[in-house]
């Protein structure tokens, strides 16, 4: 199996004037919670071994274990700050005597004090790139991004991102400040983002960082119903991985377990290359960001970075987007397709 990464990333620039980072990311989350069981140490490990590799883009959220997340990825991030690019989120609000409840915040009072709080956590003086994680459509949207906007002038910020907006969401949010990143789901399970998402963020030269590129694993093969995964893991919540559902969508895996069989190399690596080829088919900059805890997946999906589909192969894969059974989540209200 190809699974070495022979060199380091190619480097991209987020955004207009945006920082320069390697063209695949790692996203954090798994190591505070939502996954199961976390090996702290194999974590912590795999954030070293992400650098060496040339991944520079590191992002995690405020929500992400109630803050543990940013907790634990900040003596990382202080002890390579130079070579780090920090991502971190706010807007979905949690409460300490209700584990189940989700709230959406983007009001500017709020937005001030959750830098502060993620500015603490982290313990560093300055946020590279600060998502609104969700957008609550009761606050208008140019009071959010202006808030944003001044945390760029006082020095907390230096870039801003927006995650789960629409394409007329995108351009609004531009016209009040540059927006260096969008950040939604985009995979071979996940295409509702390139109705109007992905050509906005194109028009604006605004770099999109897929999350979940790998159908939060079930690309890969490693599960084929929610049923076999630990108890706390919250992908028992979500229609794609439950019930008949589940059944139909795991048959949609095989197109991909071909290709990589007939390549030699990983599901994982073929689904990741697919994310990674939409650069070129939609004309942007594409940075996934895969999350994983373990070393040797790092290295796995980093190689896929580097690794050409052919067009028949691209043929193959096409059709699977439109033949998912199930949406995203159970409540699609906070995502871009929903409002869309």
């Amino acid at each position: 199996m190809s699974n070495e990464a022979t060199s380091k990333l190619p480097t991209v620039e987020l955004g207009t004037g945006g920082p320069l980072v390697g063209v695949q990311g790692l996203g954090c989350m798994g190591m505070s919670e939502f996954y199961g069981p976390t090996d702290t140490t194999e974590a912590l490990a795999t954030l070293d071994a992400a650098l060496a590799a040339g991944v520079t883009l590191f992002d995690t959220a405020d929500i992400y274990g109630s803050g543990h997340n940013e907790e634990l990825i900040g003596p990382f991030v202080r002890a390579h700050r130079e070579q780090v690019v920090l991502a971190t989120k706010f807007a979905i609000e949690r409460r300490a005597d209700d584990p189940t409840y989700r709230g959406v915040r983007n009001d500017p009072a709020y937005i001030r004090s959750a830098v502060d709080a993620s500015l603490r956590r982290l313990g560093v003086d300055v946020i590279d790139l600060y998502y609104m994680h969700r957008r609550d459509p009761q606050v208008p949207l140019a009071e959010s991004v202006g808030a944003m906007a001044e945390l760029v002038t006082a020095g907390k910020v230096k870039h801003l991102g927006l995650s789960e907006v629409t394409g007329a969401e995108l351009r609004e949010a531009h016209a009040v400040h540059p927006i260096a990143a969008v950040q939604s789901e985009w995979s071979l399970f996940s295409r509702d983002v390139e109705r109007t998402v992905v050509g906005a963020a194109a028009e604006l030269g605004i770099a999109f960082v897929p999350y979940s590129p790998l159908g939060r694993g079930f690309l890969t093969g490693s599960f084929a119903n929610a049923d076999q995964l630990a108890a706390d893991d919250f992908r028992r919540s979500m229609p794609r991985f439950t019930g008949p559902n589940a059944a139909a969508n795991a048959a949609l895996v095989a197109p991909i377990q071909q290709v990589a069989e007939e390549r030699g190399v990983t599901a994982a690596q073929v689904a990741l290359a697919w994310v990674h080829q939409q650069a070129e088919v939609h004309k942007l900059v594409v940075v996934p960001i895969p999350g994983t805890r373990k070393r040797t997946r790092l290295a796995e999906n980093a190689a896929a970075a580097t690794l050409t589909l052919t067009a028949a192969e691209l043929a193959l894969l096409e059709p699977i987007g439109g033949e998912v059974a199930g949406n995203r989540y159970a409540d699609m209200s906070f995502s871009s397709a929903g409002r869309e």
